[in-house]
């Protein structure tokens, strides 16, 4: 509300019924360009090649259990061959039904990621959660079945 003097009125103030937007647009003007510097400034577009892990890998548990997936998608628990369908009732025979057991995926480079997801989906849906996945050690430095690495993803 605003208040007008006229000529007329002989110096009285009368009442001003539009609404002064003037400090609004100042306002919003401000916040655009707070928006406008600080919205570059969340985002991280700056190339770093980052360095290879060397860290020592973890103990695994004296009897792992691993899930295989070989290049034609042909699923294992352990030694024992298995399908989508019966991988939840294998992966409980081979951890006693411990939900809490870690679970190792190893599955071939050549894996589409979906066919690696739905396993994941399964274990998941079952209550197995802590889930690692297995690969090759670059270093070569632990020797023997070709150097598996530590668990890289816990669920």
């Amino acid at each position: 509300m605003g208040a007008r003097l006229r000529g007329d009125d002989d110096g009285d103030l009368s009442e001003n019924s539009e609404i002064n937007v003037t400090p609004f647009i100042d306002v919003m003007l401000v916040l655009l360009i707070i928006f406008m510097i600080a919205a570059p400034l969340s985002t991280v577009d700056i190339p770093v090649e980052l360095p290879v892990a060397v860290a020592a890998p973890p103990e695994r548990s004296s009897d792992p259990v691993f899930i295989t997936i070989t290049d034609s998608l042909d699923l294992s628990v352990g030694e024992i061959g298995t399908t989508h369908e019966r991988l939840n009732l294998e992966v409980g025979i081979a951890t006693m039904q411990r939900r809490d057991t870690r679970i190792y995926i190893r599955a071939d480079k050549s894996v589409p990621y979906g066919e690696f997801i739905r396993v994941m989906n399964i274990l998941r849906a079952d209550g197995f959660l802590k889930v690692g996945l297995v690969g090759l050690d670059e270093s070569g430095a632990e020797g023997g079945d070709g150097a598996l690495t530590n668990a890289v993803n816990d669920q």
